[in-house]
């Protein structure tokens, strides 16, 4: 067990598509705002780990254009959100009432076409489910044991988010740092892809 939490806290602290998010939106609207994605993207994930170890991978990994259809879907739903945050006019930094956040829904939807997420979760399950009788058993605890980790490595990135936004007071800066977040969000979907 204490192997899974290690590679669930690596596999939720490392940085990847919704970690950037988490801080980007945790900067614009601030921590509270933050909490949905956070929340929906830890469910998200922890749902996906439960479908995979439900049998969902093993159709996955034997229908290879689904998986490359979700992939490319991914790619092109993340590319469009890192063009919105780059192209995000300048303004001094306050909390963000007008335009709304990702939210929980969108956060637990955008782990289905996480290729991270996926791949996540098919470590998970390959790696410490088990083949046993009481498997079905070891992958929802292992799904709810990562969704537990997972929420205060996510906060950790909002906190980060809010605490980035202190330093980032003036419109230039902002937008700087903006930029900066969407180009991370690009570069870590399309390694996602490439590696």
């Amino acid at each position: 067990m204490l192997a899974f939490m290690l590679f669930a806290f690596v596999a939720s602290i490392t940085p990847g598509p919704t970690n950037i998010l988490v801080l980007s939106n945790s900067a614009r609207h601030g921590f509270k705002a933050a909490l949905p994605i956070i929340l929906g993207a830890c469910a998200g994930a922890a749902s996906l780990v439960l479908l995979v170890g439900s049998g969902v991978g093993q159709s996955l990994v034997q229908l290879p254009t689904v998986q490359i259809a979700m992939q490319w879907i991914g790619v092109a739903w993340l590319s469009y959100l890192a063009w919105q945050i780059f192209s995000a006019p300048a303004k001094a930094l306050e909390v963000d009432t007008a335009e709304k956040p990702l939210g929980l829904i969108g956060a637990a939807s955008l782990q289905l076409i996480n290729p991270k997420t996926w791949m996540m979760a098919l470590a998970v399950v390959s790696v410490f489910a088990g083949n046993g009788a009481d498997r079905q058993s070891q992958v929802v605890y292992l799904s709810l044991v990562f969704f537990l980790i997972s929420l205060p490595c996510l906060g950790t990135w909002a906190l980060l988010g809010v605490g980035s936004a202190r330093v980032f007071r003036s419109a230039k800066a902002m937008q700087r740092f903006n930029r900066g977040m969407a180009l991370l969000l690009l570069v870590a979907t399309w390694l996602s892809v490439v590696v």
